[in-house]
């Protein structure tokens, strides 16, 4: 059982496109328990997982955002390498559906309750921003925490002059280990609200406080995670999360009581909004869903009205005869096969375009280069001295006969000392002397001697041979 009484986080793990899924989660969190978003005290998220948070945090339209991950979804598989292609901006793709979607206040509205996880570069520590002076810094931030090196580019972003890169390289699920945080993952796992797999695997892989089981349908997921699946995939995602959520909220009794959306009917509704049929048009029309596989227009679908007609929408084939035509395999055939003399003029064009953005930012990215390049050098000449090792010569240790007080003059009381070692002489010389009073041969009280140089120390390693006078 959950326990709300001391407060409540939630934290969205990072997951490339299957951020879908946490579309699905939020869209369940508010229809059925809306509390559970305005009352937590913290919004944590890295890369995608901060996109959902930072819709949650500013209260933007959550069918919007899905619409527009779809969106990108289609136009990274329009190409043949898909995200990889050269011509495909995923970052600029990013900033712009920001600018988009989210309030012009959005910055006053996440600041202190969104924590964005990032990468440091110089470092790779951790770092979570919360305080946003603008919504160009907040967009800024979440750009920073979804840069995946090499894949999104080679110079990481920068916010307030530091550079930083996908928070999920150092912390993909941000204050997991609290006790009152709601963990949110679209992998199979430990997580609070993740999906069930039918698995009898054991083995788990914890990825930067992420739990990972290691089965079969994470590893279908972790393919999809950078190259995204068609829309009706994402669609099973988006109703998974949404499920999934849901059962959360049943075991723990979190669900509030269900109250129909002002304006609509308290019936079922359709997501294209068909008016009422007959017997007659529903067994035909479920007849034609059978054949075409239409699922979005199921009513066992749970997902809200809003997020089922951006699926519907997504999902109906509105191209015209020309997508048609070069979306057939002998087309498609021979696209490939002509990528090695397309390929070079795509890549040059992009680069020319990229290089024409970059303008702008050409002073600070190069400063930043060469100090990168300073660092290296230093580190490299560094290693590259040799290190002088100086040997401390050490006391030896060696036996010799303590200093005899000035009565022991008898055989029979030398014949009772022990030899022993010099470095102990100080603390044995008491025992030594107490030891000759309680002999037979008492002599009157002792004294301690007087000439230090009776005993001898000598310096040098410890391994060197003894001379026979040192014997």
């Amino acid at each position: 059982m959950f326990d709300l009484n001391g407060g409540w986080n939630l934290s969205f793990a990072g997951c490339g496109f299957l951020g879908i899924y946490h579309i699905g989660v939020a869209s369940c969190l508010l229809e059925k328990a809306p509390y559970l978003v305005k009352g937590a005290t913290r919004l944590y998220g890295a890369s995608a997982g901060a996109l959902t948070a930072s819709v949650l945090a500013s209260q933007a339209c959550i069918a919007k955002c899905c619409e527009d991950v779809i969106e990108v979804a289609k136009e990274a598989r329009k190409r043949n390498l898909g995200p990889l292609h050269p011509t495909f901006n995923l970052v600029k793709v990013l900033r712009s559906g920001l600018n988009r979607d989210l309030p012009f206040d959005a910055h006053v509205l996440a600041s202190g309750r969104l924590c964005v996880s990032l990468t440091r570069v110089s470092d790779g520590e951790n770092v979570l921003v919360s305080e946003f002076s603008s919504k160009e810094e907040l967009i800024q931030a979440l750009v920073c925490s979804c840069f995946i090196p090499i894949y999104c580019g080679l110079i990481p972003p920068s916010f307030r002059g530091v550079r930083y890169v996908d928070g999920g390289i150092s912390d993909n699920l941000p204050q997991s280990e609290l006790k009152n945080t709601i963990t949110i993952s679209p992998f199979s796992g430990e997580s609070d609200i993740c999906p069930r797999d039918n698995s009898t695997s054991f083995h788990e892989l914890r990825f930067t406080n992420t739990s990972i089981q290691m089965n079969m349908g994470n590893l279908y997921r972790l393919s999809r995670a950078l190259f995204p699946p068609e829309p009706k995939v994402l669609a099973e995602m988006c109703q998974s999360g949404y499920k999934d959520a849901l059962r959360f909220l049943e075991e723990n009794n979190l669900l509030m009581l269900e109250v129909p959306s002002p304006g609509l009917p308290d019936g079922s509704i359709s997501c294209c909004n068909n008016p009422a049929e007959t017997t007659k048009e529903w067994v035909l029309r479920r007849l034609h869903l059978l054949h075409q596989k239409h699922w979005w227009m199921d009513e066992k679908i749970a997902l809200p009205t809003s997020i089922k007609k951006v699926f519907c929408e997504a999902c109906q084939d509105k191209s015209g005869l020309y997508s048609k035509v070069s979306g057939m395999l002998p087309l498609r055939v021979a696209s490939y096969m002509l990528m090695p003399y397309t390929l070079p003029v795509q890549s040059a064009y992009s680069v020319a375009q990229r290089f024409v953005e970059w303008i702008p930012e050409v002073p600070a990215d190069v400063r930043w280069l060469l100090g990168v390049a300073g660092d290296v050098y230093r580190q490299a000449w560094t290693s590259s001295r040799p290190s002088s090792t100086t040997s401390d010569r050490t006391l030896r240790k060696c036996l010799s006969v303590p200093p005899l007080p000035s009565g022991c003059e008898t055989s029979l009381q030398c014949d009772i000392l022990p030899p022993i070692s010099s470095l102990d002489l100080h603390y044995s010389y008491p025992k030594l002397t107490s030891s000759i009073s309680s002999s037979p041969h008492h002599q009157p009280p002792l004294t301690a001697p007087s000439s230090p140089q009776q005993v001898c120390f000598f310096v040098g390693s410890q391994d060197d041979p003894l001379s026979p006078t040192e014997q």
